[in-house]
């Protein structure tokens, strides 16, 4: 027989344990360190420390620092702003929309994504809703929703949702084209191409297919020298980091798999995803867990674990301070 003294004791002890586990989920330290390899602590100091500079976001991406401003811009991809952090001003809403400017109401990834800039410092824009790689008409430091298409499909396909960039030193640009910004993913009726593919944009403005082999290409970034690029498969039946070197047209050869983080997807939370590599081939890389950090011959070094999804990061002018996009929030990781 149940007693309204048990019941009570009942509800008294599930209580006790649902403020504990808030408890403990709100004193978890955002971040940890795991060390892996020696050269590990000539990237990240014993005193490396983080703290949250923004949040209140459906979903962050594509973070961007720009030295010239000291500002910081990522895209909030669900709800089609592009937001700007300053050490003076804190997090402000830079320009909306940002990635979809139609006018029948959609949901999904509508925003923009990936973002960059071109050896002129203009910005450069994946628009997941428009389906575009587009450059804002606008000086950064006075935004405005207007917009020069610069890739907008290839043979009369249109894109699926242009993810990210790298930029080479010629000024080409390479873009990932993952499903992610269709409402259906994979399977929306306006998905157009048969494949999901990795893109150069010439100087010309030539668009050129570099693969179509790759399941969920998302992240992408060039080795210092640009000999070699690195793309990220945000894929749970192949997680892999791929590398490629990169001929004297740009285009890719010798593929092969830079890392396999398979057997992390089955204890941590995430896939590859957004990635920076640093002046001296250090690479950055959101996974499983976090930020994972291989030297440039795809050595693991080591991990910073993070209490949430990273998507992406961007590094500081100095390279001493990261910059992480983690789900709804943005983190300022001190390095050194």
């Amino acid at each position: 027989m149940i007693t309204w003294t048990n019941r009570l004791s009942l509800m008294i002890i599930l209580l006790t344990g649902a403020i504990s586990a808030a408890y403990a989920q709100a004193v978890k330290p955002l971040i940890s360190v795991e060390k892996i390899d020696p050269q590990f602590s000539n990237i990240v100091s014993k005193t490396i420390n983080a703290r949250t500079i923004a949040q209140g976001f459906a979903w962050c991406e594509g973070p961007l620092w720009i030295e010239s401003h000291k500002m910081l811009l990522f895209s909030d991809v669900k709800k089609n702003i592009i937001y700007k952090w300053t050490q003076a001003k804190g997090k402000e809403a830079y320009l909306t929309p940002a990635g979809y400017t139609g006018k029948t109401l959609r949901g999904g990834e509508l925003g923009s994504n990936g973002l960059g800039l071109t050896l002129k410092g203009e910005l450069v824009i994946c628009q997941d809703g428009d389906r575009v790689v587009s450059i804002m008409n606008a000086p950064l430091q006075k935004p405005q929703a207007k917009f020069t298409k610069i890739a907008t499909g290839f043979k009369g396909k249109k894109f699926d949702s242009p993810n990210d960039l790298a930029f080479a030193g010629n000024g080409d640009i390479y873009f990932t084209d993952p499903p992610y910004g269709l409402e259906k993913n994979i399977n929306d009726p306006l998905k157009e191409a048969p494949y999901q593919g990795v893109y150069k944009i010439a100087k010309d403005g030539k668009i050129t297919l570099l693969t179509d082999t790759l399941t969920r290409p998302n992240g992408i970034a060039i080795f210092p020298g640009g000999k070699t690029i690195l793309i990220a498969n945000s894929d749970p039946a192949k997680p892999y980091w791929y590398a490629y070197d990169l001929d004297k047209n740009g285009q890719l050869t010798h593929g092969r798999i830079f890392y396999n983080a398979k057997a992390a997807t089955k204890t941590d939370e995430g896939m590859p995803d957004g990635l920076k590599i640093d002046k001296n081939g250090n690479v950055f890389a959101s996974g499983p867990g976090g930020i994972w950090i291989f030297n440039k011959t795809g050595k693991l070094l080591g991990k910073i674990k993070i209490n949430d999804l990273a998507s992406n990061c961007s590094f500081s002018g100095d390279e001493k301070t990261l910059y992480v996009t983690s789900n709804h929030r943005v983190l300022m990781i001190n390095l050194r």
